[in-house]
């Protein structure tokens, strides 16, 4: 059990309070107990924060100033871990607990996997039930792939990536260190790609072949049923670090950038490519072949229809799109319609009594 000293040095925290304490694990606020740690990121928890039986809270200076300035029944004995950004220091504590306690997937190869002579599989990695394999696949160290996964011929998995159960990997896809794929995900399969060839009497959809790659940096999270397909011709490419929600469509040859986040239902078009920091919201979608600066946002069920070439602006709204600031102004609008309605109204009668 990690003593608040230790913890507080493991993620480069001030440690205010009783050091030698130790702790089981995290847990909010109002349910935390004096072995568990809690967080404060928000000033409206304040009080909340005060009140709990926690028996350590990570706090930045600001709230710790207020919390020694309020002191409870139960801040007696609390350690304090003091952080610039407590949210961040809290993730990553969480996962040192969670580590702790999640499933260990030893290496071996369960007998009902299939697994092709020519690929390579590491001595440390976790091979589950009726995994299949193909010719020319290249795992790195202690890659673990749970049941019923596919990985298709000549992919290549870096070290300690974790495929859930169901995953399925479409040949020469690329996919990098310590990534988290969730199940149901489908990387590689085709891009959405035809040419229409149609007369007055008939035709068809020529499909156009997709030859493309998707490559996945290091350090990416896709979420549960989410799809990425391939290039058509160039590749498909999520930068390091992004972390990707569940049921999420990213189409061919489009390019998402470094640390960037996409929420549930999202959907980018083909080509369009999405800058590095970019924030994009639940069931927002993207019109192909646009570009899109780093660190924009882009609020949940927006549509993008035109390129962003400014960094660092927030966008909002079904159709069109407009800047946050200017929708949040005619969405004031909008609330008052009626009452402005009424008031035309009005003064229509009082004009016509008039005349």
């Amino acid at each position: 059990m990690p003593t608040a000293i230790e913890l507080a040095e493991q993620f480069q925290a001030s440690l205010v309070g009783e050091a030698s304490h130790g702790f089981i694990g995290l847990a909010p606020l109002e349910r935390a107990q004096p072995d568990q740690i809690s967080f404060l990121s928000n000033p409206l928890y304040r009080q909340q924060a005060s009140d709990s039986a926690a028996g350590a809270l990570i706090v930045s200076k600001s709230d710790l100033e207020f919390l020694q300035a309020n002191l409870s029944a139960h801040s007696a004995k609390r350690a304090y871990f003091v952080s610039k950004n407590p949210y961040a220091t809290f993730a990553r504590m969480a996962q040192y607990f969670a580590k702790v306690s999640s499933p260990i997937y030893a290496p071996g190869i369960h007998p009902s996997a299939v697994i092709d002579p020519t690929a390579s599989v590491p001595s440390s990695c976790h091979i589950g039930p009726f995994v299949q394999i193909g010719a020319g696949v290249k795992l790195g160290e202690r890659v673990s792939i749970l049941g019923n996964s596919n990985i298709a011929r000549d992919s290549i998995i870096a070290s300690d990536t974790v495929l859930y159960p169901s995953v399925s990997i479409y040949c020469n896809t690329q996919i990098g260190e310590r990534c988290i794929i969730h199940s149901g995900a489908v990387i590689g399969a085709d891009g959405f790609g035809f040419a229409p060839d149609f007369s007055a009497t008939g035709g068809e959809w020529v499909k156009i072949p997709q030859t493309g790659r998707v490559v996945i940096g290091n350090d990416v999270e896709i979420g549960a049923s989410t799809t990425i397909d391939r290039g058509a011709m160039s590749d498909t490419v999520v930068g390091a670090g992004t972390k990707i929600d569940n049921q999420v469509q990213i189409a061919h040859n489009v390019v998402i950038g470094n640390c960037c986040v996409v929420a549930g239902c999202a959907a980018i078009s083909g080509s369009t490519k999405i800058g590095n920091f970019c924030i994009i919201g639940g069931a927002a979608n993207f019109a192909g072949h646009l570009t899109i600066a780093d660190r924009t946002t882009v609020s949940g069920n927006t549509s993008i229809i035109r390129s962003i070439t400014e960094p660092g602006q927030h966008f909002t709204g079904v159709y069109p799109s407009m800047l946050h600031g200017a929708w949040e102004k005619n969405a004031a609008i909008l609330r008052g319609l009626d009452k402005i309605r009424q008031r035309l109204r009005l003064l229509d009668k009082n004009k016509t009594t008039e005349s």
